[in-house]
C-alpha cells in the first residue's frame, strides 16, 4: 500500500505555490496603493498650499488695490524666468506634459524628462506664487502633472529596490498618477477613472489594467476619507426644470460652445499667433516682457471686475450656485480674458477651474438674459460642463466632474447632453482639442532637446 506522504507533500507544494502567487498579487496591490496613497498626500498639501495663497491674494488685493498695477507685472515676469531658467517643462498646465509624456517612444529620454519629479515639483512653488499674485489659474492641471511625476518616481524607486512589479510600465504608472492626481484634486474619484480613458488616453495605446484603475480611485478616496465627503462647490438642491428643460439645454450648449471653442483656439494658437505676423518675432525673442503686458492684462481686468477675475474665481461659482447675486455683469468675458492672458504669459497653472468658473458666469447671465432668475443654478451647473466640455473637448468628463464637484446626480443626463452638443460646435472653432494640440508642442520641445543631448536610451520598463 502506498503511503500518503508523497500525496501530502505534493498538496503542500502546490498550496505554497499558489499562496505565493496570491501574496505577490497581493504586494503589487499593496505598491500601488501606496503610490496613490503619495499622490493624495501631495495633492492635500498642495490644495492647503493653494487655498492660502487665494485667502491672502483677498486680503492684499482689498487692502492695497493700487499695487496690483506693480505686483502683477513684476510677478509674472518672474514666474516666467523662473520657467525659463529652471524648469521649461513646468509652463502652463501640466497636463499637455503628461500626453506629449505618453506619445513618445519609451526609449526616449524626453519621456521622462517631461514628467521627472524635479520639473513637476517647481509647479508647486510657481503656481504658489502665481495664485499668490492674482493670475487667472487653477492648481487641477498641475496637480495632474504632480501626480504623473510622484507616481513614477515611486515606480522606479520600487524597481531599485527589487520590488516585484512585472506587468506594469512606465505609460501606466504616468496614466495611473495623473489621473489620481485629477481625482484626488477635484476630490472627484470616479472622475479621475472617466479622465484617463477619454483625455489621457485618447489616440494612445494604453492598457487599462485592474490595478491600474483601482490606483486611480484609491487616490480620490484616500482623500475622501482624510478631507471628508464635501462636494467641491457645495451640495446643488435644485432640480431639472418641468418645462422646456432640453430647450434650455441647448441654449446653454450653443453659448458655452461657442464660447469654449473660442476659448480653446485661443489658448491653442498663443499670442503669437493672434498677432499681426510683423510682431510675431518680437513675441517670441522678447517673453518676459510679455509676460508683464499680460500681468497689465490681467490686473485691468481685476480692476473692472472688484478683484472676481484672480485666482481661481470659487467664490463666484459657488455663490450662482446657491443663488447669489454676481458682482460684475460682464465676469464671464473678462475671466475668460484673464484665462488666456495668464496662459499666453506662459507661467505654471491650470485651466480647469477657471473655466468651470467661466461657465458659471455664463449661466448667471444666461438665466438672467431670458428671464429665469429663479432657475440660475440649473443654468449655471449645465453651462459649468458644457463650457469645461467645449474647452477641452471631452464631454464625458466634464459632466462626471460637475456632477461629483456639485452633488448634483440628477442633472448628469442634461450636463452629458449640453456637454456633447457643445464639444461638436467647439470642434468647428477649435478643429484640435487643446490639450492635445499643446502636447504637440512639448513633444517637439523633448524631441528638440533629445537631439541635441544625444543620450543613453532610458530604462523605462518594470
Amino acid at each position: 500500500m502506498q503511503s500518503p506522504a508523497p500525496k501530502i507533500r505534493r498538496s503542500l507544494q502546490r498550496k505554497t505555490r499558489q499562496a505565493l502567487r496570491l501574496s505577490k498579487k497581493s504586494l503589487q496591490l499593496i505598491l500601488m496603493l501606496c503610490g496613490a496613497a503619495l499622490v493624495a498626500l501631495i495633492s492635500i498639501g498642495f490644495a492647503m498650499m493653494a487655498d492660502y495663497a487665494l485667502e491672502q491674494n483677498r486680503e492684499w488685493t482689498r487692502a492695497y488695490p493700487y499695487l496690483i498695477w506693480l505686483v502683477m507685472p513684476l510677478a509674472f515676469v518672474f514666474l516666467r524666468w523662473c520657467v525659463m531658467r529652471f524648469a521649461p517643462y513646468s509652463a502652463g498646465s501640466g497636463i499637455p506634459q503628461v500626453i506629449a509624456s505618453l506619445s513618445l517612444h519609451r526609449d526616449s529620454p524626453g519621456k521622462l524628462r517631461l514628467v521627472s519629479l524635479a520639473q513637476a515639483i517647481w509647479k508647486v512653488p510657481l503656481t504658489f506664487l502665481g495664485l499668490l499674485a492674482g493670475a487667472s489659474i487653477g492648481r487641477e492641471g498641475p496637480s495632474v502633472q504632480i501626480g504623473a511625476a510622484a507616481m513614477l518616481a515611486w515606480g522606479q524607486c520600487c524597481q531599485k529596490i527589487g520590488l516585484p512589479l512585472k506587468g506594469f510600465n512606465t505609460r501606466e504608472w504616468i496614466a495611473a498618477g495623473a489621473a489620481g492626481g485629477l481625482a484626488a484634486a477635484f476630490n472627484a474619484p470616479l472622475s479621475g477613472v472617466i479622465f484617463a480613458i477619454e483625455e489621457i488616453g485618447k489616440g494612445l495605446d494604453l492598457r487599462w489594467q485592474r490595478l491600474i484603475l483601482l490606483g486611480v480611485l484609491a487616490a480620490g478616496f484616500i482623500v475622501v476619507a482624510l478631507t471628508g465627503d464635501n462636494p467641491y462647490f457645495g451640495t446643488f438642491h435644485s432640480s431639472p426644470l418641468h418645462e422646456k428643460m432640453f430647450l434650455w439645454a441647448l441654449l446653454c450648449a450653443a453659448v458655452c460652445g461657442v464660447a469654449g471653442g473660442i476659448f480653446a483656439r485661443l489658448l491653442s494658437k498663443g499670442l503669437a499667433g493672434c498677432v499681426p505676423s510683423a510682431l510675431r518675432h518680437h513675441v517670441h525673442n522678447h517673453p518676459l516682457w510679455v509676460a508683464a503686458l499680460m500681468g497689465l492684462v490681467v490686473a485691468f481686468l481685476g480692476y473692472l471686475t472688484a478683484g472676481s477675475v484672480f485666482g481661481t474665481s470659487y467664490d463666484v461659482a459657488k455663490n450662482a450656485l446657491t443663488m447669489l447675486p454676481q458682482d460684475s455683469e460682464h465676469f464671464s468675458i473678462a475671466k475668460l480674458l484673464a484665462t488666456v492672458a495668464s496662459y499666453w504669459a506662459g507661467i505654471p497653472g491650470g485651466i480647469f477651474t477657471p473655466a468651470l468658473t467661466t461657465g458659471a458666469g455664463i449661466g448667471v447671465e444666461l438665466a438672467h438674459s431670458v428671464n429665469m432668475q429663479e432657475a440660475q443654478s440649473v443654468f449655471v451647473l449645465i453651462c459649468m460642463a458644457a463650457f469645461l466640455a467645449a474647452s477641452t473637448q471631452s464631454p464625458v468628463t466634464a459632466s462626471v466632474i460637475v456632477m461629483e464637484m456639485s452633488g448634483s446626480q440628477a442633472m448628469l443626463f442634461w450636463m452629458l447632453l449640453a456637454s456633447l452638443v457643445a464639444t461638436v460646435i467647439s470642434k468647428q472653432i477649435c478643429p484640435q482639442a487643446f490639450y492635445h494640440y499643446s502636447a504637440g508642442r512639448f513633444r517637439q520641445l523633448a524631441l528638440s532637446e533629445d537631439a541635441r543631448q544625444p543620450a543613453a536610451p532610458a530604462r523605462t520598463g518594470y
